[in-house]
């Protein structure tokens, strides 16, 4: 399983826990569903930034701070 689902798996879970909590705290089914709604928004946010894949550093390319010869 990728580290993508990993980490979605992870914070869906997160998620039901805390819905749970404001149901039981009374919290109205509308602004429940906001929550899960705007939640789901940033989990898949940072999931996709802490699993992309990185670009590896082309060794070929000159420093930026090197003198032009």
């Amino acid at each position: 399983m990728s580290s993508f689902a990993t980490y979605i798996i992870g914070f869906v879970i997160l998620i039901i826990g805390l819905a749970a909590a404001a149901v039981l705290l009374n919290v109205p089914q509308m602004w429940i569903g906001v929550g899960v709604v705007i939640l789901l928004g940033i989990g898949v946010l940072s999931a996709t930034s802490r699993t992309k894949m990185r670009d590896p550093a082309d060794s070929s390319a000159r420093p930026p701070s090197s003198p032009n010869s």
